[in-house]
């Protein structure tokens, strides 16, 4: 999910602990802890830990993870041009670029391990929980204030950044599936995932209690689509005829 951004990097568990009961990050994890326990229970990431993950099921997460990295770049720019100052701008313009040169790259050394050739990308249709994620995503960029589009992001940085924590001190007898693990485990990771939580934090006081709602909504939502992701991989989800 590396220094960029999108669906790797790591322990932003410590921002967990350090947060207070007063702000709003915290309020918003609290709200997806019994969604976040059933990531965790996954028997894909189970599978990572293990060794036992099908690669069939690996290769199909990779492939739509291209697919979706391509519309999460997408919904940070238009995040980034609501932002409140210039310097919030500049940073999710830093991690729009980060989710596509680092991850994709990450994607490439996966392709070629996994015996995939470059050209799946194109061959293969993006599957219907990745198509519903990324439409939800950009529709709430586009349509919500910053705030909700922000709440909408988040999950896709700190879930990331959780399971990266959690998965780390277990590793995998599998050598791709520890790279996967170390790109979310990364400090680098955590450091921009600990920008993203600040701002959040930063911006929930001057929120109204409608558009706080809207935006706590929002994060809950994409927080079950990371849930869907996952479980799509495993099933190998594919569009019914």
């Amino acid at each position: 999910m590396a220094s960029g951004v999108g669906k790797s990097w790591s322990s932003c568990h410590h921002r967990a602990v350090l947060t207070t009961s007063e702000s709003w990050t915290s309020r918003l994890w609290a709200a997806v802890e019994d969604i976040y326990a059933e990531i965790r229970r996954h028997p894909f990431l189970d599978g990572l830990t293990s060794g036992s993950l099908d690669t069939d099921v690996f290769g199909y997460y990779i492939v739509q993870d291209a697919h979706y990295l391509q519309a999460y770049a997408r919904t940070l720019a238009v995040v980034g041009a609501k932002a409140p100052t210039s310097q919030d701008s500049a940073m999710f313009a830093r991690h729009a670029v980060g989710a596509l040169e680092v991850e994709l790259s990450l994607h490439e050394t996966l392709f070629e391990e996994l015996g995939l050739e470059a050209s799946i990308l194109e061959s293969t249709p993006v599957g219907p929980t990745t198509r519903a994620y990324a439409s939800y995503l950009l529709a709430t960029a586009y349509s919500g204030s910053f705030a909700e589009g922000l709440a909408a992001v988040l999950p896709c940085y700190w879930v990331y950044a959780r399971i990266g924590a959690a998965l780390v001190s277990q590793g995998s007898p599998d050598a791709r599936y520890q790279r996967w693990i170390d790109t979310y485990a990364d400090e680098a990771f955590a450091t921009v995932v600990e920008e993203v939580l600040a701002l959040a934090d930063r911006t929930g006081p001057s929120l109204s209690a409608d558009e706080r709602s809207r935006a706590n909504t929002h994060f809950v939502t994409t927080t079950r689509y990371e849930w869907m992701f996952w479980d799509a991989a495993w099933r190998k989800e594919t569009w019914p005829p």
